[in-house]
């Protein structure tokens, strides 16, 4: 079975970037559709980015397209998560997660479709 440590997190000013990574453990990683959610303070957890097993096909947020870039090496049995053009509303913890669900893009929002959660890195954005 997979597990999954994120990284990367940490203080960042309002319009600047970071680079989340997730990796996991384990021989199956390539078998796994991941995610990255995010969940602030009082709100309840939701989906930012998800990417297909190859890499070739990925989903994203209304709220971080265009802004974010979620990637993959399967080689090294990593996921990114690159955030651009930060907002205080993009503070958040965020996790990385995988699934074995058949993807469809659009399904792939949905928090029961993924069966390992990674413990999460805190992002703060400063305005």
């Amino acid at each position: 079975q997979v597990q999954l440590v994120e990284s990367g997190g940490g203080l960042v000013q309002a319009g600047g970037s970071l680079r989340l990574s997730c990796a996991a453990s384990g021989r199956s990683f390539s078998t796994y559709a991941m995610g990255w959610f995010r969940q602030a303070p009082g709100k309840e957890r939701e989906f930012v980015a998800a990417i297909n097993r190859s890499g070739g096909s990925t989903y994203y947020a209304d709220s971080v397209k265009g802004r974010f870039t979620i990637s993959r090496d399967n080689a090294n049995s990593t996921v990114y998560l690159k955030m651009e053009s930060l907002k205080p509303d993009d503070t958040a913890v965020y996790y990385c997660a995988a699934s074995l669900r058949t993807w469809r893009a659009q399904a792939m929002g949905a928090l029961g479709l993924y069966a390992l959660w990674g413990q999460g890195t805190q992002v703060t954005v400063s305005s």
